[in-house]
């Protein structure tokens, strides 16, 4: 497990020097307890997985998964810094958001992780034409995610339909029969 503490704000990841190889990197934000990242890392072995997670309990029971793979990293940082501050421009093959908390309440969803500020992130850690999935099961959530992603040229919509491990979330919640939604979007360089 690698911690990254908000004063390491002069550091960015080596990808090279942290899996000892150069490979297409793979991020899973909110990484939870780390099945979702465990089962694409060793489907993918040429693929280098680094899992996010703020949580110190996540972080634990994610790390333990990691240990047995040698294309398996978990960093604990809060995702927005990271995304700002410790990944190389253009760097990220792909990037995974799963079942981020919705922040429910009104009066919560400047909380949410997902806004312009978020979507400008990703797009510039993105590898040319990088990818970008998303998932919940949370009606109004997806519905502003859309709506914000509207007013964001930065990304094409493509298939919606994956084919990627699912979480511990995702079985939950088709379990209850609830509906997931998701998206599966392409960085778009801009005209110029």
């Amino acid at each position: 497990m690698i911690e990254l503490i908000p004063q390491a704000t002069q550091v960015t990841l080596d990808f090279c020097h942290l899996f000892g190889r150069v490979a297409p990197v793979h991020i899973d934000l909110g990484c939870g307890d780390g099945s979702f990242l465990q089962s694409l890392a060793t489907e993918h072995p040429w693929w280098n997985c680094l899992g996010i997670e703020r949580l110190l309990r996540r972080v634990r029971k994610s790390d333990r998964k990691a240990g047995a793979l040698p294309n398996l990293h978990i960093v604990r940082s809060e995702t927005m810094f990271l995304l700002k501050h410790l990944l190389p421009p253009a760097s990220v093959d792909c990037f995974y958001l799963l079942f981020p908390d919705p922040w429910p309440k009104r009066r919560h969803h400047r909380r949410r992780l997902v806004s312009s500020e978020f979507f400008d992130a990703i797009w510039n850690s993105l590898t040319e034409r990088g990818l970008f999935y998303l998932a919940t099961d949370h009606d109004d959530y997806f519905a502003a995610t859309r709506k914000l992603l509207d007013r964001t040229p930065q990304f094409a919509p493509m298939n919606s339909t994956w084919k990627l491990p699912a979480t511990p979330f995702e079985n939950k919640f088709i379990g209850q029969g609830t509906s997931i939604h998701r998206l599966a979007l392409r960085k778009v360089s801009p005209v110029t």
